[in-house]
């Protein structure tokens, strides 16, 4: 009988669902987010959505956050190594050559930065995963430096409470 509960709580140990991010709804996000550009800055959220927008501020960036799922298997791919961030910003320039991606520091979190030229202005995109939870920040503005900012104004805002210890 011993046997057989060792058994099951060695099983049931297993199957226990990822943690994920610390938060999967974005409402309680608004007034940090909007606080990183401070002024006349707004947002907007829903659960899985969080736009943050700042015509007033330079470069007048507007920032898209968004939750999600990514379980392609992308996330262990980075964290072993057998996807390198040179692999990664390596896709990126194919899309966009001017493309460049650095790492993204996001505690438990797997996390990059892209920035790129949109035409005459810039983006930036950052994705966090964590176990098969996803947290996109999409930016554009005037130009790739005011997008990187907005992406890390947020990163620096409200990520660390999303992704969790």
């Amino acid at each position: 009988m011993r046997g057989l509960v060792v058994l099951l709580c060695c099983l049931w140990s297993q199957a226990a669902p990822a943690q994920g991010f610390a938060v999967h709804d974005l409402t309680g996000m608004a007034e940090a987010a909007r606080a990183a550009f401070g002024g006349d800055s707004k947002a907007q959220a829903e659960p899985l959505r969080l736009i943050v927008t700042c015509a007033a501020c330079a470069g007048a960036p507007s920032v898209d956050l968004q939750l999600g799922r990514l379980t392609d298997g992308t996330e262990e791919r980075v964290r072993s190594g057998k996807t390198s961030f040179a692999a990664l910003e390596g896709i990126c320039v194919k899309r966009n050559p001017d493309c460049r991606l650095t790492s993204l520091s996001v505690g438990r979190a797997v996390g990059w930065i892209s920035v790129y030229a949109i035409g005459r202005s810039g983006g930036a995109t950052a994705v966090i995963l964590r176990d098969g939870d996803l947290l996109s920040i999409e930016a554009r503005a005037a130009d790739r430096g005011t997008a990187e900012d907005a992406v890390q104004r947020l990163a620096q805002a409200v990520v660390p409470r999303i992704v969790g210890r």
